[in-house]
């Protein structure tokens, strides 16, 4: 063998193991022209395609880091563990929290049923008026914070600032209105446009009347000599018209009479609104009425018709009562109509019904 072929067989690489280059990005290829120059042209080769993306996990599929041996990192076996576990001091309180709240709440359930059986084991006359003579001096104490909740107190001055001209005010109470009255436009008249007719801003006389008279002298004693004002101690259901003393003499009506929370302890409470309706101008006068007595919802209702016996003994008031109802009975126009807390607070502005020419 010669010593070229002897050194092309010692140096001769197997084509498995050849070193394959990447191609070049561009091959200059001559291209002749007709000058006889050659002239060179670069063909581009497309790039190499991206690599695929890594296999996206599928749910349940544990991580990298889990997959670790106990040996090599141990605390990263437990991280699914600490994630989902819940410390022991919430785990106190929240357990803690659910037995108070289910304590309370047999409780009051247990409270409930007891005032349930007192309740329908009393027998009890419709006509429980007399009970404010007894709680006349605690009154408005018992109902300051219920009324402050309920925003009573906004409800009262909306409705009584609507009064005007001689008002009449029955089931007056304590006198809970009185702040409310717009007395400082005394006898300042104006023109209702859409009459023509001299109108009256404001209250000219108020006369309050409430069947109890320890009610009575509580409201007597919270006045203040502003304008006419006269308290009498008389039924509602009977209640005449204007006094003289208070309106000059020569009026047979009142312009507007108001009652608030006064319909829930009238033995007749249809035949006592009937007559308020007497009482008032025919063509202008208007009654204020806000009450409080049944719900839009039938699981209210049975709360309180279960322990209305208890409420009226303790407190003179039937708080079950159907004031809608009542309304309806009585005959009057409806002018305005509204309901709050829950439907179980009723404002109404009636006047009387119009008679249609014959």
């Amino acid at each position: 063998m010669c010593p070229a072929s002897f050194r092309r067989a010692l140096f001769k690489v197997p084509k498995e193991s050849r070193i394959k280059t990447p191609p070049a990005a561009a091959t200059a290829v001559p291209k002749p022209t007709s000058g006889g120059a050659a002239k060179t042209t670069k063909i581009k080769t497309p790039p190499p395609p991206p690599p695929p993306p890594p296999p996206f996990p599928q749910p349940g599929t544990p991580s990298p880091a889990t997959l670790l041996s106990k040996r090599a990192n141990p605390a990263l076996s437990e991280v699914r563990k600490d994630e989902t576990r819940m410390s022991p001091r919430v785990m106190t309180v929240l357990g803690v929290s659910v037995l108070g709240l289910s304590a309370y709440i047999g409780y009051l359930y247990a409270s409930y049923q007891r005032e349930v059986t007192h309740s329908q084991s009393l027998s009890i006359t419709h006509d429980v008026s007399d009970r404010y003579n007894r709680t006349a001096g605690s009154f408005d104490a018992d109902v300051e914070m219920s009324e402050k909740l309920m925003r009573l107190g906004t409800k009262r001055r909306e409705l009584v600032q609507r009064a005007r001209g001689d008002v009449l005010e029955v089931s007056c109470g304590t006198g809970r209105n009185i702040e409310y009255y717009d007395f400082g436009a005394l006898r300042r008249g104006i023109v209702d446009e859409s009459t023509g007719r001299i109108g009256v801003r404001g209250c000219r006389s108020v006369t309050f009347v409430d069947l109890s008279p320890e009610m009575v002298e509580i409201a007597r004693r919270k006045y203040a000599e502003l304008v006419p004002v006269e308290f009498r101690v008389e039924d509602a259901a009977k209640v005449t018209g204007p006094s003289a003393t208070v309106t000059g003499g020569g009026k047979k009506y009142y312009d507007t009479v108001v009652q608030t929370m006064g319909l829930c302890s009238l033995p007749d409470p249809v035949g006592t609104l009937r007559h308020l309706g007497s009482l008032v101008d025919p063509q202008r006068g208007e009654i204020l009425l806000l009450e409080h007595g049944r719900s839009h919802y039938a699981w209210l209702n049975r709360v309180l018709d279960n322990l209305a016996p208890a409420h009226a003994d303790r407190h003179g008031c039937w708080w079950n009562r159907d004031i809608g109802e009542i309304v309806r009975e009585s005959g009057l126009e409806v002018v305005e109509a509204q309901r709050w807390h829950f439907g179980t607070t009723w404002k109404y502005v009636l006047r009387p019904a119009r008679k249609t020419a014959e």
